[in-house]
């Protein structure tokens, strides 16, 4: 079994963080919501970088339409680095993020520029989504040959970076 107190002592002092974050669920019924939040911290623990997570779920509390039930979880979670962190916050939208140790956080330049990059990526990705949703499949192409010439500049920009 794993010693879970000397692993975050071990990925904190190598620039790990231990992190509380907050998530809402929403659902049909008691049972499902239960299910949601069981599997959603098995999600987690499945991510890059992260290597605990353990959290409560709260009981689920009936809207007042009795259509849904909403329930709040807690999730207190060990990644390795700071761009691990973004990561997780990036593709799973806590309402509440508690950094609890470090004190502080340290970036050298190339993990800052890592977590630029995965903020851009995020917001691309939900950027596209919405896009394709709710756009005229004229509006997608023009889109999807905006990033063609993005893509195709950006190769422009590696390719004199190289030179």
């Amino acid at each position: 079994m794993v010693d879970i107190d000397k692993l975050t002592k071990e990925t904190i002092e190598k620039g790990g963080l231990l992190t509380m974050l907050y998530f809402d669920l929403h659902g049909s019924s008691k049972e499902i919501l239960t299910q949601l939040g069981a599997g959603f911290i098995q999600k987690l623990l499945k991510e890059p970088g992260v290597l605990s997570a353990y959290g409560e779920i709260d009981e689920p509390l009936e809207t007042e339409d009795k259509k849904f039930f909403s329930t709040s979880v807690e999730v207190k979670i060990l990644t390795k680095d700071f761009n691990s962190l973004v990561n997780i916050c990036a593709l799973y939208s806590p309402f509440g993020a508690e950094i609890l140790r470090p004190n502080e956080v340290k970036l050298r330049l190339d993990s800052a520029q890592d977590v630029l990059m995965a903020v851009s990526n995020s917001t691309f990705e939900y950027k596209k989504y919405i896009i394709e949703k709710i756009s005229s499949p004229q509006d997608v192409e023009r889109y999807k040959a905006h990033l063609k010439q993005k893509a195709e500049l950006g190769k422009q920009l590696l390719e004199k970076k190289d030179d």
